[in-house]
């Protein structure tokens, strides 16, 4: 019976822990949207960056570094610049994913509740 009394006590903290896990989510969340990481692709040709939000914020196109890559104005030409603005996305995704999990990992770590940082990652 005692056993019984300490989980419901320990069932009520958590529920009172998910209350406040969820407001420092959202601050969180919120602070993320302002973080960017970078990443490159062609030896810095072309240079992506993205939020926390995983959104692509900007591109940037080292011109005479791309012509010097890919000549100037063939179909390959246009093809390889392609893959290298992907290349440098998914580089800048996979590095703002990263960020966010390990963010959300100190937080849910920091929260005491067993089992949760492996739902973000961590």
């Amino acid at each position: 019976m005692l056993d019984q009394f300490k989980n419901l006590k320990n069932l009520a903290g958590m529920f009172g822990n998910a209350k406040e896990l969820r407001e420092k989510f959202e601050q969180l969340q919120a602070e993320l949207a302002q973080r960017t990481v970078e990443a490159d692709a062609g030896a810095g040709a072309v240079r992506v960056t993205a939020n926390g939000k995983l959104q692509i914020v900007r591109v940037e196109l080292d011109r005479p570094l791309i012509i010097s890559l890919a000549g100037e104005g063939s179909q390959a030409d246009q093809e390889m610049i392609e893959e290298l603005i992907a290349s440098a996305a998914n580089a800048a995704l996979e590095k703002a994913q990263e960020m966010v999990r390990t963010e959300y990992a100190r937080l849910v770590g920091g929260m005491g509740l067993p089992g949760l940082e492996g739902l973000m990652g961590g």
